[in-house]
């Protein structure tokens, strides 16, 4: 089991309401049996269009922020479609955690579900952290999910996460794979008694 307590890592600052989980990522790629390969096309029709942004393009695609491992979004991150392959492209781009104003519930739910940790803060202090990151993208961020804190250079912000889901990320509980590879001998014996699983 992975217990995940803290992330630290540079950030992107990825400005704008309600980004959906088709720009995040395009419903052509969804026709793949795996996730594989779909950290190259997160953003993908975004990207193409460039200059809507502060660095004339978009900023998966800014030198400075290549190889962050945070995500800092504003409100309402990830709504539309029921897409498990949004947050999994960002995770296999190399996100381990989102910090934002609001998430969208299944968004979120998906989120969790591979370990991919989205804490909430005030509007005004994403803000600060976004401005932070556009000015030193060399900043180490560092989101302490037990203490409900964020910490960029001088910036000390408070974060939340729903404390079922806090401690889940922090027991493993929320790995169930793990959980069943870590007692993989009670699992084993409970399906020899069952008829149903005899013979596979």
């Amino acid at each position: 089991m992975r217990k995940i307590t803290d992330v630290s890592g540079r950030a992107l600052p990825l400005r704008g309401n309600d980004i959906d989980t088709d720009r995040i990522m395009p419903a052509r790629f969804l026709r793949a049996i795996t996730f594989e390969g779909l950290e190259t096309h997160v953003f993908e029709d975004d990207r193409k269009g460039g200059g809507a942004h502060p660095y004339n393009r978009h900023p998966f695609d800014v030198s400075s922020f290549q190889g962050a491992s945070v995500l800092v979004v504003n409100a309402n991150f990830g709504c539309g479609s029921s897409r498990e392959h949004a947050p999994q492209g960002l995770q296999r781009w190399g996100i381990n955690a989102l910090v934002g104003e609001s998430f969208a519930e299944i968004f979120f739910g998906n989120s969790v579900m591979i370990g991919l940790p989205c804490v909430t803060a005030s509007p005004e202090e994403v803000q600060r952290l976004q401005d932070l990151i556009e000015r030193s993208p060399e900043t180490e961020v560092r989101i302490d999910l037990v203490a409900g804190t964020c910490v960029a250079g001088d910036l000390r912000m408070n974060v939340s996460i729903p404390p079922n889901v806090r401690d889940a990320l922090a027991t493993g509980a929320w790995d169930t794979t793990g959980l069943l590879l870590d007692r993989y001998d009670e699992v084993d014996a409970a399906s020899k008694r069952l008829p149903y699983v005899a013979g596979f």
